[in-house]
């Protein structure tokens, strides 16, 4: 019989640190405080202008998004996240953004059979794009859809909105970009004469141009390429082939945002991405986040609800890059500091002490008081040094310190932590009313 070498190991496998998806970020803590301020902004900007809110699921179909934002957009066919259904073969795509979605729910639900309606929506996005600074794979949109209404005043209204969000953030330095895209008609007459224009200097156009020439021309004079700025400037303009009802349409807007003291730029290449835009077209851009400039931006969208199987219907809206927004805000030191984590920390000794900690504890939130109760991280009671030390950090007003001799005398030490640092000792049952009084002290 051979020996066996009783010393001998098994081999150790190492566990491998699994890593998010690149282009897919985690949202942290110590970040969340930024993003929580600006979801209750334009939560209070949505209620402001009368809009309710919608939600759609992260996944549609992936005729959604071809048939709604175009076939030959950048996004179809280069940025969707799109997938085969493994149980029964359907074609399927995460949602590269809202404004589709959201008609193709309005559509089936029936939603405008009462009449118009104002949406608004918020969440993530999808798009295969390579990441960069305020641009990821997974992204998260706020936008908002009027649907129902042709007029210009909406138009303006909508634009007028989002400078609103922008006053109540605090930021500065955006600037508003406008121009027309007309109806079909004068976008066909100005195409023809863009196919022209681009043929004759067919040399001087980047691959990509080439490709979009006789699929998407108008997307040529979104270039971003440096060697074809003069050439894209000096092709037809869109705003030439306008007839009398766009223009009077165009110049209400730009009458509206004149009357409320809002600067604006017409920017003739001005086309947006998305196959459905028609009449107003609007970006709100900045220099402070490097190429990805553009932090907002919308407008007209009167073909999508018919091409999505409703009845002919006009639209309006936009959408802002809630990461672009947030890193304006960093930039620009707004947003606030983080907040404290509770209004009370209550420090105790374990044992016999943890059943008052706890009933006062929940005594004080049943009161709409923000309560942290100490928990030891291995089980075991925690030093009071190590608690206090904990109680400054987590921002709280004041600390409710029980501890033996405390319990033994049936009483609580009540800390001002943020003020003169003293301790008052407290009978059990005054603590409740004790600290409600001391927290309304410090409101005034």
């Amino acid at each position: 019989m051979s020996e066996i070498n009783s010393s001998s190991k098994k081999p150790t496998t190492k566990v491998v640190k699994l890593a998010g998806v690149k282009g897919m970020n985690d949202l942290l803590p110590q970040d969340a405080y930024r993003w929580e301020f600006l979801e209750r902004t334009v939560l209070g900007l949505a209620k402001a202008y009368g809009y309710q809110n919608i939600r759609t699921p992260i996944v549609e179909h992936t005729e959604v998004f071809q048939r709604g934002i175009g076939e030959v957009t950048d996004i179809v066919e280069k940025e969707m996240y799109s997938f085969e259904d493994r149980l029964n073969g359907e074609q399927l795509t995460l949602r590269p953004e809202g404004t589709a979605a959201v008609v193709r729910a309005v559509v089936e639900q029936n939603l405008l059979y009462e009449g118009p309606k104002r949406l608004f929506y918020i969440g993530p996005m999808f798009r295969h794009e390579r990441p960069q600074r305020g641009r990821y794979r997974q992204f998260h949109q706020f936008g908002i859809e009027a649907l129902g209404f042709a007029g210009p005043d909406v138009d303006a209204e909508i634009i007028l909105m989002c400078a609103r969000l922008w006053d109540d953030l605090g930021l500065q330095g955006l600037r508003l970009e406008l121009n027309s895209l007309g109806n079909e008609q004068e976008r066909k007459a100005h195409r023809t004469a863009l196919v022209e224009y681009f043929v004759s200097h067919q040399a001087l156009l980047d691959e990509d141009s080439q490709r979009r020439l006789h699929t998407n021309p108008l997307r040529i004079l979104d270039t971003k390429n440096p060697t074809m700025q003069d050439l894209v400037i000096a092709a037809p303009k869109l705003i030439d082939y306008l007839g009398k009802e766009s223009l009077d349409h165009f110049e209400t807007v730009q009458y509206l945002l004149k009357a409320n003291n809002l600067p604006f730029k017409i920017n003739p290449r001005l086309v947006r991405g998305l196959d459905y835009y028609n009449l107003t077209v609007f970006e709100w851009v900045t220099d402070q986040l490097g190429a990805q400039g553009t932090v907002a931006g919308g407008g007209r969208y009167d073909p999508l609800i018919e091409r999505m199987g409703g009845k002919p219907t006009p639209a309006c809206g936009w959408a802002m890059g809630i990461e672009r927004v947030i890193e304006l805000m960093k930039e620009q030191g707004l947003g606030g500091d983080a907040p404290a984590l509770c209004d009370i920390y209550i420090a105790h000794a374990g044992g016999q002490t943890l059943e008052p900690s706890f009933v006062f504890a929940e005594q004080l939130r049943s009161a709409g008081v923000d309560v942290l109760l100490h928990a030891s991280p291995d089980g075991q009671s925690s030093s009071f040094k190590s608690q206090m030390k904990k109680a400054d950090a987590s921002g709280a007003l004041y600390a409710v310190i029980i501890g033996e001799d405390e319990f033994a005398q049936q009483q609580a030490q009540i800390k001002d932590l943020r003020g003169t640092g003293l301790q008052t000792a407290v009978a059990f049952d005054a603590v409740f009313d004790h600290v409600i009084d001391r927290l309304v002290s410090s409101s005034d």
